[in-house]
């Protein structure tokens, strides 16, 4: 209210001022063109000139805003068919989510054109035309997708290599993925592909040299990463003499190797906790003996026999032929304190034949049956019995070996002795 009142006591105070000023100073307009003159006030004349300059001004502007009237109107198709297409866009990925494939792939094609973002349709688009089964017009809808938008190599070639790992295609999908590598090495996504298009076609190899950044990413847990670094390097160590008989360089040492040499690099390469499982120590253990190192195979299982006692370590070690006597000697040390471990008896027993000690040899298998009744050992008994000519306690412990064998069998139908 204040203010209204102060713009009326101003607007008075101004038109007083100009009125004064308009009898204070008089004057007059004349115009005169041929014959005809024209006449006014100054006054008058000065407001009717501002009136026509406001006029000319406007028209001017009007002008202006319709010299490209066509430009205009195909900015403003433009932008409704941008908005009719982002609603197509929207409805389109809300079919994908449900799963309405068809409806889908039909409503994000037909808004590709009109999109501001060509390359979210297309790609959405591909992935609903995959789930129908419909892989070549996936391909198509990525080839557009690659062609709509520049710099878009990356998102394209993971969807499709995502795609053709979904069909099973883990070569062609690899053969993708190994040249964006060379892009975006510590690409997430990309790391996960990689990991899985490995380990489907059994490029263990590939695998060991991503974990560390499958690891630094987060993109494995805990469990998931031991298993899978167990998993690999038992497979590489597997694949040693095949690797070895071929003219590929090995990535560890940069030269060709053998099998033994290979077998060591690995060993050497993986982690300290690996080097303590008993899985990946015995395949070690056997590749060793496999290429003539059977006493350094012998210095490791008995190493690690001290560091932690393993029934399946001991029988290994009572399998390894090197210095039998030396060997009797340590596995007796060992019995001193494990004076009724079944496996250390056995091992015991077999290390006592590798001497030629007979009698001491039936001792060991009898009282590791005794401890724990076996085939393994009943079937030494019969073997060594056999051999002694002692052929009625060789029938025993052969039927006592093939009765605990029997109970260690699936239960199965079997023929009535009755029917032959």
């Amino acid at each position: 209210m204040r203010k209204l009142i102060l713009f009326i006591v101003i607007g008075l105070v101004v038109g007083a001022l100009l009125g004064q000023l308009m009898l204070s100073v008089p004057g007059y307009w004349l115009v005169r063109v041929g014959d005809t003159s024209v006449q006014t006030s100054f006054w008058f004349g000065l407001v009717a000139l501002f009136v026509i300059f406001l006029l000319l001004h406007f028209l001017l502007r009007l002008l202006w805003q319709l010299r490209r009237p066509f430009s205009r109107i195909k900015l403003w198709n433009s932008r409704t068919r941008h908005r009719q297409a982002l609603k197509r866009t929207v409805s389109g990925l809300v079919a994908l989510a449900e799963g309405r494939w068809k409806r889908a792939e039909r409503t994000l094609t037909r808004a590709a054109d009109d999109s501001s973002v060509p390359l979210v349709n297309y790609l959405s688009a591909a992935l609903a035309a995959h789930y129908q089964g419909r892989f070549d017009r996936a391909e198509e809808l990525l080839r557009e997708a690659h062609r709509s938008t520049s710099g878009a190599d990356s998102a394209v070639g993971l969807l499709e290599a995502q795609l053709l790992l979904d069909r099973g295609l883990r070569e062609q999908a690899l053969a993708i993925l190994t040249r964006l590598e060379q892009q975006t090495p510590d690409h997430p996504q990309l790391l996960k592909l990689l990991k899985q298009a490995y380990v489907g076609v059994g490029d263990w190899e590939g695998v060991r040299r991503i974990l560390p950044r499958l690891e630094r990413h987060s993109l494995i847990d805990e469990a998931e990463r031991v298993e899978l670094e167990k998993r690999t390097y038992r497979e590489l160590t597997l694949q040693a003499p095949a690797f070895a008989a071929s003219t590929a360089i090995s990535p560890l040492s940069g030269r060709t190797v053998n099998e033994l040499e290979r077998v060591r690099e690995l060993w050497a390469d993986m982690p300290d906790v690996l080097r303590l499982d008993v899985d990946m120590l015995l395949l070690y253990v056997d590749a060793l003996v496999r290429n003539g190192e059977a006493d350094h195979a012998e210095q490791l299982l008995r190493q690690a026999l001290k560091d932690r006692w393993s029934a399946r370590l001991v029988l290994r070690y009572g399998l390894i032929e090197v210095d039998p006597q030396l060997q009797l000697k340590f596995a007796e040390q060992w019995l001193q304190e494990r004076p009724n471990d079944p496996e250390l008896l056995l091992t015991l027993g077999r290390l006592s034949l590798r001497n030629a000690y007979w009698g001491k040899a039936q001792e060991y298998f009898e009282a590791s049956h005794r401890q724990r009744p076996s085939g393994t050992a009943c079937a030494e008994l019969a073997r060594l019995y056999t051999n002694l000519g002692e052929y009625n306690k060789s029938q025993f412990y052969f039927r006592k070996s093939v009765e605990l064998l029997d109970r260690a069998l699936p239960e199965l139908p079997q023929p009535s002795a009755a029917k032959r």
